[in-house]
């Protein structure tokens, strides 16, 4: 947890550790990544307003470094705030003041998206190819070109939630519940940041996708091979 309000962070990590969880703390974004440097944690809970490297920076290159899932932790539900904080590399967010049973939920919840990566050898022999997309559905991988893509466990959801039926298209409120499992009340914007990072990584040209596509008015689909 990276938080620079000691009694936020002092009352989480208590109310996490009595939830059963192992919690490691700093409370700034330069100290966080030295300690991400050593430890290897399950899930990061990232405020956005830190001193020196602010959350946004530090999001962008926790996610450069690999793919371990970020909750963020705002004291702001501005639009941009929580945009931003999502197209940095963010799985999920939540707004202060946060019951700690609540982030607790939303943790679990990320984290039962969380797998284990397999070789990505296996994927050509045993997965579904969508031209140069092939998705290993058994051994969790997905690779493009032969070149294995490296995605955060919340993309992998949405890819096999939206590739499970190629053509049918699938509303926002479908997929939240579906990847996040929760009721955000049309909380559109984890599925539209979380698309335009996929693309990111699976399309030729991600403003002309092949794979993951727009369907005004309604919601996304599975391109047809």
């Amino acid at each position: 947890m990276i938080e620079d309000d000691a009694s936020v962070r002092e009352g989480l990590e208590l109310a996490l550790r009595r939830q059963a969880h192992t919690v490691y703390t700093a409370e700034s974004g330069e100290l966080g990544l030295e300690k991400l440097r050593v430890f290897q944690p399950d899930i990061v809970v990232l405020d956005l307003m830190l001193p020196g490297i602010d959350g946004f920076e530090t999001c962008r290159r926790i996610r450069s470094a690999g793919e371990v899932p970020i909750i963020m932790l705002t004291a702001r539900s501005d639009d941009f705030d929580i945009v931003a904080g999502l197209e940095a590399g963010a799985d999920d967010y939540v707004t202060k003041p946060i019951e700690p049973r609540v982030l607790d939920a939303r943790i679990r919840a990320v984290l039962r998206r969380a797998v284990s990566e397999k070789p990505a050898s296996d994927a050509a022999a045993a997965g579904e190819r969508h031209g140069g997309l092939v998705i290993d559905r058994a051994g969790l991988v997905v690779t493009k070109n032969g070149e294995p893509v490296s995605l955060t466990p919340t993309e992998l959801k949405l890819l096999l939630e939206l590739s499970r039926t190629p053509g049918q298209v699938y509303s926002r409120q479908q997929i939240l519940s579906a990847v996040w499992d929760h009721d955000y009340l049309g909380d559109s914007r984890l599925v539209d940041a979380c698309v335009q990072r996929l693309r990111a990584k699976i399309e030729d040209v991600p403003a002309k996708p092949e794979h993951v596509q727009t369907v005004r008015g309604f919601g996304y689909r599975f391109g047809r091979s």
